[in-house]
């Protein structure tokens, strides 16, 4: 990847995460720490990877992306807003009366949302269904799934690897944030998951484990999925809950955090420098 190339795209990271900051501020509180650490996952995305038009979301041949942690909805919900899809000053509405940014994704009120999310673990079974079901129809898109590490403790997941293991579902890509934390605490002192990477390629996944935060990594583990083949694909992003702004990742709760003018303004000015330093 070239240098500017790999700029533009933690640029884009950043500009997410400053877009769900706002989104978040404008409501007092929210799912910050999961919605940060999938910020360079979708910056790569919409960024570089998937073929999408934001002037067009209905286009059929639009390959999908589910958010099966629905609740991480500003960080999508910022993504799609810097892409076209919606003006950004909508981000301002964010779970509100009338609002078109619920605080899960809905894809029948915000446009560029596939897939209504947020009950844990049945997105993976969406993703699954629409893998299949593109290909049954001779569509070439592809499906991409984010799915927490706190969520695989939902059987319907591990269900869903199956399946999509068993048809040969070499149009998914399963892309698992592995934050350690869920809501209630450590995912290891409440359900440990042991290696999920190996767990992953024994369900019969091709599955590499990356720097949930590298950009340029991440790219590299998703152009491996453009070949199709006759198994899906698992990309484990080895993340950091509340990734990208120090003080929300030094937050042992950080699930939910409330955003008062104060913390605004300390979180914008420390991302602003970060984008400055990767702009100027």
């Amino acid at each position: 990847m070239e240098s500017s190339e790999k700029k533009a795209l933690q640029a884009f990271a950043v500009r997410i995460r400053m877009a769900l900051v706002e989104a978040i501020h404008a409501i007092g509180s929210g799912h910050v720490g999961g919605a940060l650490s999938i910020a360079d996952v979708l910056a790569v995305l919409y960024g570089r990877e998937m073929n999408v038009r934001p002037e067009d979301p209905q286009w059929p041949d639009r390959d999908y992306l589910v958010v099966s942690k629905g609740h991480a909805g500003p960080a999508v919900y910022g993504t799609l807003a810097l892409k076209g899809y919606f003006p950004y000053e909508e981000l301002k509405t964010l779970n509100q009366g009338g609002t078109r940014l619920p605080s899960h994704c809905d894809r029948n009120k915000t446009p560029g949302i596939d897939v209504t999310t947020g009950s844990l673990g049945q997105g993976t079974s969406q993703a699954a269904g629409l893998a299949l079901g593109n290909r049954l129809k001779g569509r070439k898109n592809r499906v991409f799934l984010i799915v927490g590490d706190g969520e695989l403790d939902e059987g319907q997941c591990w269900e869903a690897f199956a399946f999509a293991a068993a048809k040969k579902l070499g149009n998914l890509t399963v892309l698992i944030d592995w934050n350690k934390k869920q809501l209630d605490g450590r995912v290891n002192e409440i359900l440990p998951l042991g290696d999920i990477a190996a767990k992953m390629k024994a369900f019969g996944f091709d599955t590499v484990q990356v720097d949930g935060g590298d950009v340029e990594a991440i790219a590299a583990a998703l152009e491996r999925t453009r070949q199709g083949g006759d198994k899906p694909y698992a990309v484990v992003l080895d993340a950091v809950k509340g990734h990208g702004i120090a003080e929300a990742e030094n937050t042992e709760m950080n699930h939910s955090m409330p955003i008062n003018d104060e913390r605004y303004a300390r979180w914008m000015a420390e991302l602003q420098a970060d984008l400055a330093a990767l702009e100027g």
